[in-house]
Order: C-alpha cells, then structure tokens, then sequence
C-alpha cells in the first residue's frame, strides 16, 4: 500500500494549541515502526501547482495563504497562526491527496498521511482546514478524465461543509457526511446525504446507521472512485467528539468502510481528517486503525 508523506507536512505551531499537528510524523514513524507500511511505498509529494488549486480556491484567497495577506479575520477563521511553512504544508498535502487518489486508481488502495481538510471553502479556510485537498483532487481527476463519478464517505465527527458546499451542483460527486449533529460547523451546506447523530451515539448504533447507509449509497450510486474521511474524532475520549465510539468501534467502522468499497472493487483513497484525543500518543494509534484495516483487508 502505498502513502503519501513529507517531513513538510509538519509546520509549527503553539504547544498549546489544539490541532495535533505533530500527528502527521508521529503517524508516519509508527507505520514504519510497526510494518504496516514500507519505506519503499512512502511517496513524497511536491506542492500542488496553483492552476490546480484555484480550480477550487480563489487566486485571492491562494495567493493570500501563500503570501501571508489574509487579513486577521480570516487568520481567526481559519484557526491556525500563519506561517511560510503552514502555506508550504497545505500545498504539499493537496498534492498528497492527488497522488493517493492515483496510486488508488493503480493499486486499488493507497492513503495520504494528511488530508480530509473538508472544512475549506473556495475563498476562506475555517476549523483548521487551509485548503479543501478532496476537492482539489476530485477537480483535477475529472478534468483529467482519470475518474467521472466520485463518492466521498466522510466519518469525521463535523459535517464536510466545504466539500458538500463546492459539489452541491455536481451530479457526479456523491457527498455523504455522517457526523454529530449538535456538532461544529453550525451551518451546515447539504450534502448529497447528511445523517446527524446525536451525542453518546455509542458503537451499536453507529455501525448499525453507517452499514445501512453505506448499502443505500451503492444502491442509488456508481462511483469509479471512494475518498474515505477517517476521522478520529468520534472517540468517546476526543475533545470535540461526543459520539462516545469505543476504539474498537472506531476499528469496526474503518473495517465496514473499507470492506464494503473493496466488495465493490472500487479504488478507494484514505485520508486522515480531524481528531483531538488527549494525546499524541492516543491520536497517532487512533489514525493508525485506518491503516492497520487496509493493510488486513485490502486487494
């Protein structure tokens, strides 16, 4: 299976704050510690090119994020502090999204250490998400015609808003967000289908929902290719969540995800998303489920 990741995907940020952004090598360097991933199968990415981004992002608010000329409103929206190295780290996860969505068209899997930054929309970042990577990436397959028909499973505990927001008008991009619906963002766009849950969800009937559903999806729809959103946050532990899924049933949600899109023989891309476990530690085995899942169930 191979992976997208740089060192680059690291930019720094405050101790305190709240987005784990050590994550990104801490992931990495578990996956290799542990034989779930090859050095080998670790593809490095460069920056997506700008054409590419501002088929989805505005030049202004591209061109803002890479010079530092956002302004401070958007700085607060957004979340993060800027710096050259966030501008440079959100480029390179784009493209990370990009390249998994092509090594998955070739290998039948394959992941991006980063990515699932489904809060972003064409002209503003909000809740940590610079760039919207899965809708960058979808862009460039479609106007590539390496792929037509796209379905995106998003199991992060806060609805996709941008992604939903971006394809509203797009019959060829299936858009499913299974989410907490008390949760962030508050507004929240329609997707192709939304199903809020409300909070202390518990595993049962989590799975329960997400296997119907996801039966329902293919029924009604016939991708050439899945991006799957694993967020973590879910977690009865997360500092966001409030869905109180067990880590086994964190497990037992990424193994109906990826079971079910490799019945179909479909190439499915995996992206990490959000996740606010109290540590690094918790956060890093948590978003390894994922991986763990491909590697056992894969083609």
């Amino acid at each position: 299976m191979r992976v997208s990741y740089a060192p680059g995907y690291y930019a720094p940020i405050p101790e305190d704050h709240i987005f784990p952004m050590k994550k990104f090598t801490g992931l990495h360097r578990y996956l290799l510690e542990q034989n779930i991933l090859n050095a080998a199968d670790v593809i490095a990415p460069s920056m997506v090119d700008m054409v590419n981004l501002q088929m989805v992002h505005s030049s202004a608010y591209a061109n803002g994020i890479m010079n530092g000329a956002l302004g401070d409103k958007k700085l607060r929206r957004l979340g993060l502090p800027w710096s050259k190295r966030l501008a440079i780290r959100s480029r390179l996860a784009v493209q990370g999204t990009i390249n998994a969505a092509i090594m998955a068209l070739e290998d039948g899997i394959a992941g991006n250490l980063a990515g699932g930054t489904h809060h972003a929309m064409p002209d503003f970042g909000e809740g940590f998400c610079v760039f919207n990577d899965v809708a960058v990436a979808i862009h460039v397959l479609q106007q590539s015609m390496w792929a037509k028909k796209i379905l995106v499973i998003d199991c992060d505990v806060h609805q996709g808003n941008g992604t939903a927001e971006i394809f509203k008008d797009n019959a060829d991009v299936y858009t499913f967000s299974l989410h907490g619906e008390k949760n962030y963002p508050f507004k929240k766009p329609p997707s192709t289908l939304d199903i809020g849950l409300p909070d202390e969800t518990g595993d049962k009937k989590y799975l329960q929902i997400l296997g119907d559903a996801l039966d329902k999806i293919f029924q009604d729809f016939s991708p050439d290719l899945v991006f799957y959103l694993g967020g973590i946050d879910p977690l009865e532990t997360d500092h966001y969540g409030r869905l109180s899924l067990s880590l086994n049933g964190l497990k037992q949600r990424d193994r109906i995800v990826i079971e079910k899109v490799v019945g179909e023989h479909l190439p499915l891309v995996l992206l990490l998303s959000g996740g606010y476990a109290p540590t690094l530690k918790e956060t890093v085995l948590a978003h390894a489920l994922m991986y763990k899942m491909a590697k056992e169930v894969g083609y």
